[in-house]
């Protein structure tokens, strides 16, 4: 069943929408949030099939103790959708006399993120998270904006390697292909105009190093000649962008004759 996609007007109704003059926060009492980590610090990154769970660390600051995050939800900075599920549980760890982290796990399904509404794909970028939290003390505060982070289409990458083995100092081909998630239908597509790094690693060596730098074709496709100098591992390497994760293909070994 598909169709999951929500909109923040619609989806989380007690919540302010962002405005141009930023963030929004509302209460009662001194209960504050004075940090928020998502995924622990790293981007969140959704393929087409696994479903993807990450935590939201909340630091919660009042003079009676934080009781309990009672809404939370996430959904893109500029077109405000969202389409991670919360199951209204979090856990709060006290650190100190006022202060707590109170955490709750976000949970998506490829298969709920398609929408009639809008391009899904176009969700992929920079998000922000909005919660309610609560204190002892009967104190709560709501705020719009308490984190933001990123939500990336997850990428795939290949490497191949040709002739095996090759001749020292004869020409090597090394193709590999670039494509990225499509959140619409669930498929993998080339991702075409990317610069990917050709990286080597020689026989014995520790590490892969630069070798050169190449674009995809307009399928994502890659291709470049190199001269095969000693044996080694050839990979391709893609850092990634604002919307695709970044990528390291598995090494293709070639030795001498």
């Amino acid at each position: 069943m598909r169709h999951r996609l929500w909109a923040v007007a619609g989806g989380a109704a007690a919540l302010t929408l962002l405005t141009a003059t930023g963030a929004h926060a509302e209460g009662e009492g001194d209960i504050r949030v004075t940090k928020t980590v998502v995924n622990k610090g790293g981007n969140v990154i959704v393929g087409t099939a696994k479903t993807i769970t990450f935590p939201i660390a909340v630091t919660v600051k009042d003079d009676s103790g934080a009781k309990k995050i009672s809404h939370l939800s996430t959904f893109n900075k500029t077109a405000p959708y969202g389409f991670f599920s919360w199951n209204g549980d979090s856990s709060c760890v006290r650190k100190n006399s006022t202060t707590s982290v109170c955490t709750g796990t976000m949970t998506v399904d490829p298969a709920w993120i398609d929408s009639d509404d809008i391009d899904s794909n176009k969700l992929a970028g920079v998000w922000v998270v909005a919660a309610t939290v609560n204190a002892n003390d009967g104190d709560y505060w709501i705020y719009d904006d308490i984190a933001q982070y990123k939500v990336k289409r997850a990428a795939q990458l290949t490497t191949d390697a040709t002739p095996e083995p090759v001749a020292k100092g004869a020409q090597l081909t090394v193709k590999g292909k670039l494509s990225r998630a499509n959140w619409e239908d669930l498929k993998y597509h080339g991702y075409p105009g990317q610069a990917v790094r050709l990286q080597f690693r020689a026989a014995g060596a520790a590490h892969y190093r630069t070798v050169k730098t190449v674009k995809t074709d307009n399928v994502g496709r890659l291709s470049t000649k190199v001269t095969a100098t000693s044996a080694g591992s050839w990979r391709w390497y893609f850092p990634g962008t604002t919307t695709t994760s970044a990528k390291v293909s598995a090494g293709d070994a070639v030795a001498l004759r």
